[in-house]
């Protein structure tokens, strides 16, 4: 997943030089400048929804958890 989102970064990169004008080694050299930065980018990005905490599944249930009136 990361190396695809990285490969779409530079394409798009390299297609939007292109369209500026400018030449096709500088597209080139901005596509894998691009890919470059974005593999690291990307794969901070989805680990860190790995390492977000997670509530325990019995929160709120058992003895502890419930409120009891009398």
């Amino acid at each position: 997943m990361v190396l695809l989102l990285a490969l779409l970064t530079g394409a798009t990169a390299s297609g939007l030089t292109a369209v500026a004008g400018e030449g096709t080694a500088r597209g080139l050299l901005a596509g894998l400048a691009a890919t470059g930065l974005a593999v690291p980018f990307f794969n901070r990005l989805i680990a860190a929804e790995d390492d977000a905490p997670q509530p325990p599944a019995s929160v709120g249930t058992g003895p502890a958890g419930r409120d009891s009136d009398g």
